[in-house]
């Protein structure tokens, strides 16, 4: 009698995905959703730059009526400007043998494969944006350093920071903390009460607020140990010349049988104007 072993009928077995896939740990990605991106659409070519400017407020004068109020002197316009150029280009990319397994496995409005591209491609901004933080570190500093317990204390002390340089209340502000700093301040007892928070907490990809002490403070987990960064959103300008962009193509044109679906977007940022003193790092 023949025996017949699961490897005689190897070329017989069919291997299927599952439709349910696991969820991979992936860090939350704020930065890029709270910065200034006033100026989105203003470019229409990738490398072309955007000029951001604001008139300075004259001096003025104050003159005594019955001595010197019949006349008064001018003053030149004087104006700042930054410069943004879109010269980045995130991006993210598969490369498949065939479309059985795009077409069989995922939703293409609303998949997992997607969302890991837009992922991959959101975390290449987001670390981007967080290498062009570069607070003032002339007096007053805003680049706190050797701060072990992220307390009242010291949100009072950046919040008189803030207050000093004159941050407007145009927009809101913000505070991503680590979740070190984070944990600080859910057990600071006067931190974590909400008779010291208002209750219009906004969302933020998914995350909600917790308000205090002027800012909206939110655990971001794509930073790790002590670090705190507190600020006002126009301390960083950011323009792109489209949204995010998802494209599925073929290769024969290459010669080739296969697929390729990226994600990607063309983007620049820069600090803004006295964008140094618009944002406070705690570490």
């Amino acid at each position: 009698m023949s025996l017949t072993r699961p490897s005689d009928i190897s070329g017989q077995q069919v291997d299927k995905w599952s439709m349910i896939l696991t969820k991979e740990l992936r860090e939350t990605l704020l930065l890029g959703e709270l910065v200034s991106k006033d100026y989105d659409g203003a470019i229409g070519d990738t490398g072309d730059t955007v000029y951001v400017s604001q008139i300075n407020a004259p001096t003025g004068e104050n003159r005594t009526v019955g001595t010197d109020s019949d006349s008064f002197g001018t003053e030149q316009l004087s104006t700042t400007r930054v410069s943004v150029q879109a010269n980045k280009r995130a991006v993210a990319a598969y490369e498949f043998e065939d479309l059985t397994f795009l077409q069989s496995q995922f939703d293409m409005e609303n998949s997992e494969l997607r969302q890991s591209l837009v992922f991959a491609m959101s975390k290449q901004i987001n670390d981007y944006l967080y290498s062009l933080v570069a607070p003032s570190t002339s007096t007053p500093d805003h680049e706190i350093a050797s701060v072990t317990d992220f307390n009242a204390s010291e949100l009072s002390a950046a919040r008189v920071l803030a207050g000093e340089a004159k941050w407007m209340r145009n927009k809101p502000w913000y505070g991503l903390l680590s979740p070190q700093y984070y944990a600080d301040v859910i057990d600071d007892t006067t931190l974590a009460s909400a008779d010291y928070g208002a209750n219009d907490a906004p969302l933020i990809a998914g995350q909600l607020a917790l308000p205090r002490m002027g800012f909206n403070l939110f655990e971001d987990t794509s930073r790790s140990g002590d670090y705190g960064l507190l600020f006002h959103p126009d301390f960083m300008l950011m323009v792109s010349q489209y949204q995010v962009r998802l494209k599925i193509s073929d290769q024969h044109a290459n010669k080739r049988f296969g697929f390729i679906m990226s994600a990607d977007m063309v983007y620049g940022a820069n600090l803004g104007i006295d964008g140094n003193v618009k944002h406070i790092r705690v570490q």
